[in-house]
């Protein structure tokens, strides 16, 4: 197994490959530096890792370049830590997934600006998770790994499974017993295996953790434990995008479901980074971060209302189980970015979950899973509390597709006449009035 990240230097065509951006893996806490290798943590202070790059070669992208990349995630290959050589990707080529304007969620809300949905569902397994996955296991091949792993909350492992199906590589992602069924079959049906634990997913989480230990791991890459650095940095796409779509500048404010509170950190970062590379330029007052989870697992947004910087774990509840992280790995970082930016985060209970799937339905086309739900409730919140500014330019994220978590919604909406097939049937029913 390589000892560090392997980058071509020349594609399958024989033409040079653009080198990776990538220089290090850096700690978030202390800052010092390792090799781009299999690590996610410090050695001095355990702190987490993440990729840090040569900001030279980032200064060298323009617009032009990535505008005539593909229609994926890779036109941004130049500002990510692996994927320069196509030959090198396992990937379903997430990405570009649409930015749909929403006049009529706005005016339901309140919000008198611009509102758009990131609606993230139309990726190849239907989340988000498609970009982080893309990113994880092209690094992990280039690292050497020869089987490829996951804990999972449900999207995650859809992903994993269907990624290394295409790959013709081995699978074994991890999820919790009670998962919802639309997860689990949407995972099994790609053939690896898949491991149902008696626990929540932080218990998942920490023996994937043990595992990833073992000599009988050695060559089996956990996307989000020990390639977590380069799976984390795929999250950076739907920043880039959305300024991208937005015609190259950047939203006045971002509404972001938080489970780890990692899409948060890097939708933020990829932010900063366009910025300070010139490729757009920031907003006059800059941009606000506003953080979304759930009430029956809450502990980042419970913190920032709190005051404190101590996240303290919780044991998740509640129907979102795609946010249900209790402990969460970036909570901290995410408390640092809606902080630094000046904006804040809430939490929804159960029914306003639910109330927000039908009413982002009802308003935009959009089908979204709880985590999306979360969102919207949360956006509402926002408005009505007036921590969120309602003339703003305003982008909310739905990551994930309805149809997974359809038990949510499933007692709420139904047929709304029943009738014979016949026209007296439809006059009874009071169809055929004027």
């Amino acid at each position: 197994m390589p000892s560090t990240l392997d980058v071509p230097s020349t594609a399958a065509s024989g033409a040079p490959v653009q080198a990776s951006p990538a220089r290090a893996l850096a700690c978030r806490g202390c800052g010092k530096e390792y090799p781009l290798v299999a690590q996610h943590a410090c050695y001095e202070c355990f702190g987490p890792l993440e990729v840090a790059y040569d900001q030279a070669a980032l200064a060298r992208v323009t617009r032009a370049q990535i505008e005539a990349g593909p229609q994926s995630i890779w036109r941004y290959a130049a500002l990510l830590p692996a994927g320069q050589d196509p030959a090198s990707r396992v990937t379903l080529d997430p990405g570009l997934t649409p930015l749909i304007s929403a006049p009529r969620l706005a005016e339901a809300l309140g919000v008198r600006g611009p509102l758009w949905v990131k609606d993230d569902s139309a990726n190849p397994t239907h989340s988000f998770k498609d970009r982080v996955v893309s990113v994880a296991l092209t690094a992990a091949r280039g690292l050497g790994f020869s089987r490829f792993a996951c804990a999972s909350t449900g999207n995650l492992a859809n992903s994993v499974a269907a990624h290394a199906a295409l790959a013709g590589v081995p699978s074994i992602v991890f999820i919790p017993g009670d998962l919802e069924p639309g997860k689990v079959v949407t995972t099994a049906v790609y053939g690896g295996d898949l491991v149902a634990i008696e626990g929540s997913y932080d218990d998942v989480n920490r023996l994937c953790s043990e595992l990833v230990e073992t000599d009988e791991f050695e060559d089996t890459a956990f996307v989000n434990v020990n390639v977590r650095p380069y799976y984390a940095e795929g999250s950076k796409t739907l920043g880039y995008e959305v300024a991208e779509q937005l015609g190259w500048r950047l939203p006045e404010q971002v509404v972001i479901p938080m489970a780890s509170g990692e899409l948060l950190t890097k939708v933020d970062k990829a932010f900063s980074e366009l910025v300070e590379i010139g490729l757009v330029q920031a907003p006059a007052n800059g941009w606000r971060v506003f953080g979304a989870q759930s009430a029956g697992c809450n502990p980042i947004a419970v913190a920032l209302h709190n005051g404190v910087s101590e996240i303290i774990p919780v044991k998740p509840v509640g129907i979102a189980k795609s946010l249900n992280i209790g402990d969460p790995a970036a909570g901290l970082y995410a408390l640092e970015a809606v902080r630094r930016t000046g904006g804040w985060m809430d939490y929804a209970s159960d029914d306003e979950i639910r109330d927000a799937i039908q009413l982002l339905a009802r308003t935009t086309g959009v089908f979204a899973e709880t985590a999306g739900g979360v969102t919207v409730a949360v956006l509402k919140k926002l408005v009505e509390s007036g921590k969120l500014d309602p003339d703003a330019e305003t982008v909310v994220f739905n990551t994930g597709e309805g149809l997974k978590t359809i038990d949510a919604v499933a007692e709420q909406v139904g047929p709304t006449y029943r009738i014979k097939p016949s026209l007296r049937g439809a006059r009874d029913a009071g169809l055929l009035d004027s």
